[in-house]
């Protein structure tokens, strides 16, 4: 199984963002999965490589052809493919992964994951999607999505969409234990012609 970790790109994290993604990086090569990420060299994605490829993991990072042309292609991963722009990098990504985690991350990793939710509610896949909440980092996230279910912008059932877990152990757990459900079309009502 290869899992696709969106996360961090930054070096100026406190310590407890750092710890967690090495315990998830550590699960995943326990497990014997493959890690698939943004192939940098900077922040939690470069300790996610690291971490998951000296606990036996397979390490594929994909980046952009821009961003490998400023030195910031990870030296660590065992595959580096360069694609020709963030889009074909989210699309790989995507196509080639099993499942999505989401560590605490910048506008970049918030973009990711919400993208693949989207795409499961229409439903263009139907792959576990995780969010690992250390250190309540995502709550306010969460308390817009309650908006969203309580005042009718989303369905209530598609807070299946996605599993918000505490740690590494329990985003591991929902992956292993996942099993696909059809949530029924976006639209709360679709027009008549």
């Amino acid at each position: 199984m290869k899992i696709c970790v969106f996360c961090s790109s930054s070096n100026a994290i406190a310590d407890i963002y750092i710890q967690e993604a090495i315990r998830l990086a550590e699960r995943i090569g326990q497990a014997q999965m493959a890690v698939i990420n943004g192939g940098s060299n900077v922040g939690l994605m470069d300790v996610v490589t690291r971490a998951a490829k000296n606990k036996g993991a397979k390490t594929i990072g994909i980046i952009p052809r821009k961003m490998n042309a400023n030195n910031l292609t990870s030296q660590h991963a065992h595959e580096i493919i360069v694609s020709e722009n963030m889009m074909d990098r989210k699309a790989l990504m995507r196509d080639m992964a099993d499942a999505f985690i989401a560590l605490p991350g910048g506008f970049g990793t918030l973009e990711e994951i919400l993208e693949v939710i989207t795409l499961k509610q229409l439903s263009y896949h139907n792959k576990p999607i995780v969010f690992i909440n250390t250190n309540g980092f995502y709550d306010d996230l969460f308390r817009q999505f309650e908006k969203s279910f309580q005042e009718k912008f989303a369905k209530e059932n598609y807070r299946k969409l996605y599993f918000i877990a505490r740690n590494a152990d329990e985003a591991m757990e929902h992956i292993r234990n996942y099993k696909p459900e059809d949530l029924g079309t976006k639209w709360f009502e679709v027009p008549h012609r």
